[in-house]
């Protein structure tokens, strides 16, 4: 079952790094992607654009309503993500809680509900 691990943290926490933390950082990011490649797990990953950039589009009434950034104004923001594929929940916690991200911010953990899923349809 395909599992979305959400990384969340405080964005500004990268820019407060000093260069030698944001390299160590990132070596840690890559090493736990591998990991993950080696076992057979990882779907894909990506990290997000600031949230600065973020577009928030709501429909209601059939009008379109687009505002610039995010709905929602917290401490903690959506920084980046990874696909697995793992056996069950326990699993994909437990990939979780190796996650960099785990360390200074949130993992979510949310299974993956296939559109081709029989009880989706």
């Amino acid at each position: 079952m395909q599992y979305l691990l959400m990384l969340y943290a405080d964005e500004s926490g990268w820019n407060r790094m000093s260069p030698v933390e944001q390299q160590q950082g990132y070596a840690a990011y890559m090493a736990y992607s591998e990991a993950l490649k080696s076992a057979g797990v990882y779907v894909g990953s990506n990290r997000l654009r600031p949230v600065s950039t973020a577009t928030t589009v709501r429909a209601t009434d059939g009008k379109s309503q687009v505002l610039d950034g995010p709905f929602v104004d917290s401490k903690e923001q959506l920084g980046g993500y990874y696909l697995i594929d793992a056996p069950d929940l326990d699993a994909a916690i437990s990939w979780a809680a190796r996650c960099p991200g785990a360390g200074h911010g949130t993992v979510e953990v949310r299974p993956v509900w296939e559109m081709s899923s029989p009880q989706y349809q």
